[in-house]
């Protein structure tokens, strides 16, 4: 039985041309420097988000904990959104490798507005625990995959800057962001201090992410990667893989938010489900189960062959991709209709 896995968009597998490239790739000894592969890689991705330089990095949580280290001291805060990646799914790292506590601030849709920061920004007064960063996340993974329009980011750089406040974007699906407001990347981050990005999600990479900014805090970075065990050596054979998905695969995600809208609007008709359409903006589909039971859904729906994620107990998400095509869609839609009736 063919497996339409919707629990995620990490789960692609590398295509054929990524599997060529990496079988090919021209390597050396990356903490030297001597990588070649992964030199084309961080200076394509410099230039596409219009930075000085960029760091390749195994995981995404381990460029937004560089990022962290950079912009932070120990006894500082950092304000973020409320459902915040950074904050549920990074293993208080922020904390045990920084010294750095979250400020959580809940925000409408997930999209954190200047309004919501600044009230949360420390006084200065000696006996506060201090403002050093804020951090955005677009889209953002726990509302639904939400899209921050350019103009409020905008609003954020602008408040951030008049305060002296440091800014990173968690832009795990950043390219996702960018294809549903029709921008381009380097406009859309262009007020960010460091950006980071994921090579393995939408853009089907087997393996990597990216941090970009300066120079100078790109420099700092390699120390911090270091630090964290990311030293890693003949790493052009991955570096191959995020050099295609980097350069062919943003233009095709357009088609991944068709087959979310596609799931959503299906299931949203089911009288016990509860679909926000006005939320799905790219290709994440979050699903109120009204009757409670998700993980028994999640289970039912895996016996017919699709794969999704219970988030809670009445919740269940759904997230398109390169590997599931609009026939998978039609038919996950189909068994997750049928079990619930």
């Amino acid at each position: 039985m063919r497996v339409i896995d919707l629990r995620s968009d990490t789960v692609t597998k590398p295509t054929e041309k990524m599997r060529a490239a990496m079988a090919s790739a021209e390597v050396g000894d990356d903490v030297y420097g001597e990588d070649p592969t992964v030199n084309r890689l961080e200076a394509r991705a410099a230039e596409v988000f219009g930075r000085e330089a960029a760091i390749f990095v195994p995981t995404g949580s381990m460029g937004n904990q560089i990022a962290m280290r950079l912009h932070t001291q120990p006894g500082t805060e950092t304000i973020c959104e409320a459902r915040a990646h950074v904050l549920d799914w990074e293993m208080g790292t922020a904390a045990a490798f920084s010294g750095c506590q979250l400020r959580a601030v809940p925000a409408e849709r997930g999209i954190l507005t200047w309004g919501d920061i600044a009230p949360k920004i420390s006084p200065k007064i000696y006996y506060k625990a201090q403002t050093s960063l804020i951090w955005l996340e677009n889209t953002h993974n726990m509302a639904g995959g939400t899209v921050t329009p350019l103009a409020v980011m905008e609003e954020v750089w602008y408040g951030a800057q008049k305060a002296g406040l440091k800014t990173h974007l968690d832009g795990a699906r950043v390219f996702n962001a960018a294809a549903a407001l029709g921008e381009d990347v380097a406009v859309l981050t262009k007020g960010f201090d460091t950006v980071m990005f994921c090579l393995s999600k939408g853009l089907g990479a087997p393996v990597g992410s990216m941090l970009v900014g300066s120079r100078e805090l790109t420099d700092r970075a390699r120390v911090v990667r270091k630090a964290l065990g990311g030293g890693m050596r003949q790493t052009g054979i991955l570096a191959a893989a995020g050099l295609i998905a980097l350069e062919e695969m943003p233009t095709r995600l357009s088609e991944d938010h068709a087959h979310a809208r596609l799931l959503a609007e299906t299931i949203a008709h089911h009288p016990h489900c509860k679909v926000g359409l006005e939320d799905v903006q790219t290709n994440i589909v979050f699903i109120t189960i009204k009757t409670g039971k998700a993980a028994e859904l999640v289970a039912g729906m895996k016996e017919r062959g699709v794969l999704a994620s219970a988030i809670g107990a009445d919740s269940v998400r759904l997230v398109t991709h390169y590997d599931v095509s609009r026939a998978d869609c039609v038919y996950a839609a189909k068994v997750m209709m049928e079990l619930l009736d």
